[in-house]
């Protein structure tokens, strides 16, 4: 079975960058590792830098240690003619290159913290043949993938009613 491999928007990127714990941390400490594959694009580094500058310029060295220590995979942008083929493909035309990339990437998943535009409009994903969800979902997507490589089971353990674990 192929490594789970997924593309990251800005807002989950820079929300694993700039956060000690959370899903996005997660996914990019499994990168780290070698357990997942994850995806950018050029638009992705020049977004999240920006808003790694603006709202917290202290984290910005924390930032590009991210994108060596992770060998994330950074694809270029899609062209200008590819961006206006698909440009019916989201509603919001900023993202439209997101969504292009993505396609182009061949990814599992698209893991983005923007709902309004990507999540909660289903015709993004149908439009586009992606899977689009948050980070928590893609970390939970990540972990069954993961579970099934090694025969492991993933769901919790709920003891009997009036079960003693000592």
């Amino acid at each position: 079975m192929a490594q789970p491999h997924l593309f990251l928007d800005s807002s989950a990127l820079f929300a694993g960058v700039v956060s000690s714990s959370g899903a996005t941390r997660a996914l990019l400490l499994l990168a780290e590792a070698g357990s997942i594959c994850i995806t950018i694009s050029e638009q992705v580094v020049t977004e999240t830098e920006c808003a790694v500058t603006r709202k917290v310029s202290q984290a910005l060295p924390y930032y590009r240690q991210a994108l060596r220590a992770t060998s994330l995979r950074i694809v270029r942008d899609p062209s200008p003619e590819e961006v206006a083929f698909h440009a019916d493909i989201i509603s919001h035309a900023a993202d439209v290159p997101i969504v292009v990339a993505t396609m182009k990437a061949q990814v599992d998943t698209l893991v983005t913290f923007n709902r309004r535009h990507f999540i909660d409009d289903a015709s993004v994903a149908a439009r586009s043949g992606l899977r689009i969800g948050t980070p928590g979902e893609g970390l939970a997507w990540v972990r069954e993938r993961l579970a099934q490589e090694t025969g492991m089971h993933t769901t919790p353990f709920n003891p009997p009613a009036g079960a003693s674990l000592l």
